[in-house]
């Protein structure tokens, strides 16, 4: 152990020791997770809207489409649209994973996963439910959604981790997003190529199309493992 980290050590409390294997331990189990099947399509959205609304009626169809092309749903595991695409997945034999989420209100695993952890930190949540992903799918959702879609879209546009696709579906819904991110633009705020990275569609066979183009990685593989970018590490720190 070097100087610097030992000094480090030496000037962390036992709460905070405690405090760090706590989140080390809540995300080892979710990696642990994601390394047991090959990645699928991720999919966010609102725990708030009923099973009959429009958007839990696409998440359901989706989630089937999905299944029967044999990719494994991922979702936070509650209800809403993460049981919508899930109960479409899981009705026609599909792999469901939930990332579940310990909330003080409306949060509880849906009864359609095949898979599922209970997480105490967003952050472990977050990472496993971005490294289960070769495909991303966000419907209409609130704060914990737009935390989701604008985290992802932040790492993609500086390189932190593999550009993967990135569908935002509800066209209605997510106009007033696209909307801001003009406005954006126009400040120059974000780069106009940046709305690259995303998608506004209802069309969900274009969904289901990017996740066959991609295929079926092997589960012991990770679009993860290996990536480097962030401009390749700087150059490679300017050599």
């Amino acid at each position: 152990m070097i100087k610097a980290e030992q000094e480090l050590l030496e000037k962390l409390s036992i709460a905070d020791l405690e405090r760090a294997n706590a989140y080390a331990k809540d995300l080892g189990h979710g990696l642990q997770i994601v390394r047991s099947f090959p990645q699928g399509v991720t999919i966010f959205g609102s725990a708030r809207l009923s099973q009959d609304s429009k958007y839990c009626k696409l998440a359901f169809k989706l989630g089937r489409l999905l299944a029967e092309n044999g990719h494994a749903v991922i979702t936070g595991g509650g209800p809403g649209i993460m049981e919508a695409a899930s109960h479409g997945a899981y009705e026609v034999g599909g792999r469901t994973i939930g990332f579940n989420i310990t909330l003080a209100h409306e949060q509880f695993p849906n009864p359609y996963l095949t898979d599922c952890l209970t997480f105490e930190y967003f952050f472990a949540r977050k990472v496993s439910l971005a490294m289960a992903a070769k495909v991303f799918v966000f419907f209409p959702g609130g704060f914990g959604t737009m935390d989701e879609l604008s985290e992802i879209l932040c790492l993609m546009q500086e390189g932190k981790m593999p550009k993967m696709p990135v569908f935002l579906v509800g066209a209605d819904y997510w106009k007033g997003f696209d909307k801001m991110i003009g406005k954006m633009i126009a400040l120059k705020l974000v780069a106009a190529k940046d709305t690259g990275i995303f998608k506004i569609t209802d069309n969900l066979q274009e969904v289901v199309d990017a996740a066959n183009k991609i295929g079926h990685p092997k589960v012991s593989e990770n679009f993860y493992d290996g990536f480097r970018e962030a401009s390749e590490i700087a150059k490679d720190k300017k050599s």
